[in-house]
């Protein structure tokens, strides 16, 4: 993530992922999951967090689903069904489920496909907020596959010169393996930025860049500004001299393989929450395994070594830094905020939760 939305240094506390991990899956056994269950939720929202990838950890994330379960707006219990299928592919009802465990499920299922047919691919409508995309994409490549994950993000996109939401912020995650260079992982909605980023800047106290969002006729907002009450997000590229129409039309393939492919609708016309799809890639049906993955280490390496513009010190590739900020958080704990904190120990306190946080 960009610097800008990382906690300040100096107000950081850092707290240990494993326990971390252990208070938010106490949290969503509280909401009526299953051992199981609050297990995967947790793993999904920590794998954000230890990553940098503040938008999708705890931080935002944990409090919506908490009053979201208190408005039964997500099945603790759900029991996903296929409701069409056909060889390496199926539609999958969620049931209400919470996405970090239907996701999860889904993605095992297209993962199985792939076993079986080279390529398996699963949608999955009535879903909710399944968390960061990259999860789901990387469960792939321990079973040398490819995999590509995307949901329909809430409604707030403008279309090229538009002025009302037409199209959610709609990430799209792919993960590619590699041998011994860190493996490519890309994951990013296909707003100029993402939402849950918006909510990061105001907690945090930062302007928002040129080109990330619209005044609420749709004019697009081109200076750094303190985040308006009313807003719409562009679509990535900004404006369309830059590219926006690239963006909007890659969130409009993401309502209508998410959506309309599992026959649940797109955009204005969406008749259930989030609809998700999932993609893997058998390797070894396309190409010898290490061959492909030596060609990756090639690749990736280039990519590092590539010459930097003046001012910058090295090139990355998307997963290389999550990568290396892995290794620190795991080592060093996880910055949070103290508001974050504090939300932490009253939740804690009203569901009488053990507050053992280092």
């Amino acid at each position: 993530m960009l610097e800008r939305f990382h906690v300040p240094h100096d107000i950081a506390v850092k707290v240990n992922h494993k326990e971390i991990f252990d208070v938010v899956k106490n949290i969503f056994l509280k909401m009526g999951m299953s051992d199981e269950d609050a297990r995967i939720s947790a793993d999904v929202l920590i794998y954000a967090d230890v990553r940098g990838i503040e938008s999708h950890g705890v931080s935002n994330m944990l409090r919506r689903y908490v009053d979201a379960f208190a408005e039964k707006d997500i099945n603790p219990t759900p029991k996903p069904k296929v409701i069409r299928g056909k060889g390496a592919v199926a539609t999958l009802d969620s049931d209400a489920g919470h996405g970090l465990v239907v996701g999860p499920y889904a993605m095992n299922m297209a993962i199985e496909k792939a076993k079986d047919y080279g390529i398996g691919s699963v949608t999955v409508i009535n879903g909710r907020h399944f968390g960061a995309c990259a999860y789901h994409a990387e469960m792939a490549l321990k079973h040398n596959m490819i995999g590509i994950a995307m949901t329909t993000g809430g409604l707030m996109v403008a279309p090229v010169n538009g002025a009302e939401a037409k199209v959610g912020l709609n990430p799209i995650g792919v993960a590619v393996p590699t041998k011994d260079e860190p493996p490519f992982i890309f994951d990013a909605s296909m707003s100029s930025v993402a939402g849950n980023k918006i909510a990061l800047a105001q907690r945090i106290g930062v302007k928002v860049m040129p080109g990330w969002i619209a005044k609420a006729d749709g004019t697009p907002i081109m200076e750094e500004t303190e985040v308006p009450d009313e807003y719409l997000m562009l679509p990535a590229g900004g404006t369309r001299e830059i590219g926006s129409h690239k963006g909007f039309s890659l969130a409009m393939l993401v309502e209508i393989l998410a959506g309309v492919l599992g026959g649940s609708g797109a955009g204005n016309f969406r008749r259930s929450q989030a609809a998700h799809h999932f993609i893997a890639y058998d390797i070894d049906a396309f190409t010898d395994v290490d061959k492909f993955k030596s060609d990756m280490d090639e690749y990736m390496k280039s990519i590092k070594e590539t010459k930097p513009a003046p001012g910058v010190d090295r090139v990355v590739y998307a997963g290389l830094p999550e990568y290396e900020e892995k290794i620190e958080r795991e080592d060093d704990g996880i910055p949070y905020h103290p508001e974050v904190l504090d939300w932490f120990k009253n939740i804690c306190a009203e569901l009488g939760i053990d507050w053992n946080l280092s």
